[in-house]
């Protein structure tokens, strides 16, 4: 397809990585983002393999190296902290690390940068309150009283996708999986190079994201899907903590800020059907949200990006591109949201137990292949 007009919806890593991946394609881009501040929260994030592969593609891989820390393996520990495993990485190239922990605001940073780089106008405080295919344009109706037509509208709005409601209204809705998961940032020991996880009925992860920091995610059941206030969440954060291996214990001593504390009910879907109707698709988390428990839902979204501009080139119509982009990705993706959505029903005893590290090792693998 020529040089279109195109409307991202979602100023997120998908909706962003998008607008780098078609920006750079020539195409002109509008990019809407319903939080005035464009915020995101100061933890880290875990970058793997096919994610570097990814930037590399996009590129914007030296700023991902510049901004993170590499490691290259994920050790495995067992409830009483005794290590059972330590499983390598596939880097994608030489030179190159196999993970990459990085904070989200560094990484936010990136992204925006570089799609403002990529030609991409970004509208904040803005949602589309209404969505019309008209066959040969999309008209938009804006939150603000504005309106315009595009080619062709991305929906990159997250798990809870304003979009997908709009305009796949029988897509199904997330699913609360009974667990939830807490984040905070600790100072990172000189001796750790590698992601550690340890397993139990509360879940725990130590990531590096600099030279001199790193994150702890634990996932822990939360029966009812409560919803907390700030005021007192690293009380509830420690005391998530207290019958882990005797580290993360240590560790959890030092949880008292709570403002400090990221805490996120956990939930997943996986749409079966279309991730498109008409002229508008769906990416990332609005088609195939997952659970943190392999560290890839950035990964599939950024992934998305790529392969969704791939397919709007190459394709005679926009129906074709998606219907391709989808084909595409379907089974990639639905491995990774089944496969950590196993995790977590093991950990909290509504499914059998997972061995992690036989899972990580599937992962390294499926996400070593090509997209």
């Amino acid at each position: 397809m020529n040089a279109r007009d195109i409307l991202i919806i979602g100023g997120g890593i998908g909706g962003l990585t998008s607008a780098i991946a078609l920006g750079k394609r020539g195409h002109r881009l509008t990019v809407i983002e319903r939080d005035p501040d464009w915020s995101v929260y100061g933890v880290g994030i875990i970058q793997q393999s096919n994610v570097l592969r990814a930037a590399h593609q996009l590129g914007i891989l030296d700023g991902y190296l510049a901004a993170g820390v590499g490691f290259d393996a994920v050790e495995i520990f067992a409830p009483n902290g005794a290590k059972v495993a330590r499983v390598p990485g596939h880097p994608v190239a030489p030179g190159l690390p196999a993970n990459l922990g990085i904070g989200r605001p560094a990484l936010h940073r990136l992204l925006g940068n570089a799609a403002r780089e990529a030609g991409a106008d970004i509208r904040l405080g803005v949602t589309a309150a209404r969505i019309e295919d008209r066959d040969d344009r999309v008209a938009v109706g804006f939150s603000d009283g504005s309106a315009a037509e595009f080619d062709l509208v991305v929906g990159a709005d997250g798990v809870h996708s304003q979009t997908r409601g709009m305009v796949l209204p029988a897509a199904g809705t997330p699913q609360f999986t009974g667990q939830a998961v807490w984040r905070y940032n600790f100072p990172r020991p000189a001796d750790l190079d590698a992601l550690q996880v340890y397993n139990g009925p509360t879940g725990v992860g130590l990531v590096p994201i600099s030279d001199t920091l790193m994150y702890m995610y634990a996932t822990s059941p939360e029966p009812g899907n409560p919803r907390y206030d700030t005021a007192g969440l690293a009380a509830r954060m420690r005391d998530r903590l207290a019958n882990t291996a005797p580290a993360i214990q240590a560790l959890a001593a030092q949880i008292t800020e709570d403002d400090g504390v990221v805490y996120r009910p956990l939930e997943t879907l996986m749409v079966s059907g279309p991730w498109h109707s008409g002229r508008v698709v769906l990416l990332g988390d609005a088609v195939h949200a997952t659970t943190p428990h392999l560290g890839q839902g950035a990964g599939m979204a950024i992934e998305d990006s790529i392969v969704l501009a791939e397919e709007i080139d190459a394709a005679a119509s926009p129906q074709e591109a998606f219907t391709r982009f989808r084909d595409r990705r379907f089974e990639r993706c639905r491995f990774i949201v089944e496969k950590s959505l196993a995790i977590c029903h093991g950990q909290i005893g509504s499914g059998p137990p997972v061995d992690n590290a036989q899972a990580t090792a599937q992962m390294f693998a499926v996400v070593a292949r090509p997209i």
